[in-house]
């Protein structure tokens, strides 16, 4: 996740009219304390007196962004900016508006502005850290994160960025450490509701139990499964806090005494850690990632009997593919990794394929206006869980996947994946590369620009035809389909 710093809307020190400042000072009570109508009702009025207020109106901008009218606060902020000269934090939070639209080169030429404006601003430098994240642009954002924390150290935003950028660079050493500020983040909830338990440090635990806690999401949860074993090593008893989704997957992995997912029923335990903690206690690098591959397998029964299933919904002969084009609505980064069904044309146009769709949650909605040139069979409204998910990619040719759960849940099987990830990729993924030490046999794709999955999906459409069989007479073009 990427965690940009928040736009704040700062009142002047030294306000051109007094009548002004106070009723700015009004404004900023209301939007601190979630009232955003009162807020925009009280510079409303100032606006009402005097149209041209700059900080009323780069206020009037923070709020409409609160309020989730981006677009809206973009233009604002910009007449603000317009009516001159721009203070930099209204530079500061433009180049994190630009950012959340989009619009890269603006927000880096409004980031850049706001450094040389007001250089010991930390902000400033931490958006634009961020801002670097997403353009791909690692070493540059570490460079921004580290000026931050120069001037101010206790940043957790900042620290939380320089994680990503370092993580994603390829320095797991520094990256891990700087990893451990994700908890300080605002708005990140505790990890149990009564923590009065020390965290564990690594080092093996002579008494009591251990409690590793599944706390991101199920991609996460996946990939850093494979430290269980390693952690029950070094413990007398381990447990696992963890979804009830999560529990036919980490399950599998040995050493667990048990599994639960309310606070009621955990045990009592002498240390606890967050799951995503492992790799730093194992020291893990880039040359030490534990690829100990396969480390979740379908159930025999269930994968037997999805298999029969799809023998009789798959065309004979044809290549079976899974096909997952969207993750949760609800993900920060969805605008992103996210892609409509029907923009992965070239890739459902293919020859010889018959595509599953492990698709669930609303975007399995799209298949009602699928036209593609393969066949796709909907399994999305019968896979109930993970275990059925585990089954269905058991009697899979490859899956191809943007980037979800199921990405990792293909890696761990030890399929053949394709994931197809957005421009501003997740730092697990590293820069550049096609491939991952995290999961051989996943294929990586990567667009060339931002949301450009046209030359995504024409990509993986190559390399799916690389071993494709060849259409018979009259069927090698989307023109013989009449």
């Amino acid at each position: 996740m990427n965690a940009g710093a928040p736009l704040t809307a700062i009142v002047p020190a030294d306000p051109p009219a007094a009548a002004n400042g106070d009723s700015l000072k009004l404004a900023a009570e209301h939007e601190g304390a979630g009232r955003l109508d009162e807020a925009d009702a009280v510079l409303d009025r100032i606006l009402a007196a005097t149209p041209n207020d700059a900080e009323a109106i780069h206020f009037k901008g923070v709020v409409a962004i609160r309020k989730g009218l981006t677009a809206d606060g973009a233009a604002l902020m910009e007449r603000s900016v317009a009516l001159g000269p721009a203070k930099p934090y209204y530079l500061r939070n433009l180049c994190e508006v630009y950012r959340t639209l989009g619009r890269y080169d603006e927000a880096l030429d409004a980031g850049r502005r706001a450094v040389a404006g007001d250089p010991a601003d930390p902000i400033c430098h931490a958006n634009l850290s961020v801002l670097h994240y997403e353009r791909g642009e690692a070493a540059e954002a570490v460079a921004s994160a580290e000026r931050a924390l120069a001037i101010n150290d206790n940043l957790p935003g900042a620290h939380f960025g320089l994680a990503e950028a370092l993580l994603l660079s390829g320095d797991l050493a520094r990256g891990w450490e700087e990893y451990e500020w994700r908890f300080r983040m605002p708005g990140v909830p505790s990890l149990m509701p009564k923590n009065d338990i020390p965290q564990w440090d690594g080092r093996p635990l002579k008494k009591g139990r251990l409690m590793l806690i599944a706390d991101q999401g199920f991609g996460d949860g996946i990939q850093f499964a494979r430290y269980i074993p390693w952690a029950s090593e070094r413990c007398q008893e381990l447990v696992v806090a963890c979804s009830r989704e999560l529990q036919p997957l980490i399950g599998q992995l040995t050493g667990i005494a048990t599994m639960f997912d309310r606070w009621e029923a955990a045990p009592p335990a002498a240390a606890y850690l967050p799951l995503s903690g492992l790799p730093r206690l194992h020291g893990t690098r880039l040359d030490t990632i534990p690829a100990d591959i396969p480390y979740l397998r379908a159930d025999p029964a269930k994968a037997a009997a999805w298999r029969a299933r799809l023998d009789v919904l798959c065309a004979p002969g044809h290549r079976r593919v899974g096909l997952v084009w969207a993750g949760r609505p609800t993900h920060k980064n969805d605008r992103n990794r996210s892609v409509a069904l029907n923009g992965l044309s070239a890739i459902t146009g293919l020859y010889g394929v018959s595509f599953v769709s492990l698709q669930k949650g609303p975007p399995q909605a799209q298949v009602a206006d699928y036209f593609g040139r393969a066949p796709l069979i909907n399994l999305g409204p019968e896979i109930d869980d993970f275990a059925d998910s585990l089954a269905v990619i058991d009697g899979l040719d490859l899956v191809v996947t943007v980037d979800t759960a199921i990405g990792h849940l293909a890696g761990a099987m030890g399929k053949r994946v394709f994931i197809m990830l957005p421009f501003a990729s997740d730092w697990r993924w590293l820069e550049v590369r096609a491939d991952t030490p995290w999961y051989p046999t996943a294929r990586l794709f990567r667009p060339p620009a931002p949301r450009d999955w046209d030359a995504v999906a024409g990509a993986v459409a190559a390399a799916m035809g690389e071993d494709a069989p060849s259409p018979p007479a009259g069927e090698g073009g989307r023109e013989a389909d009449g």
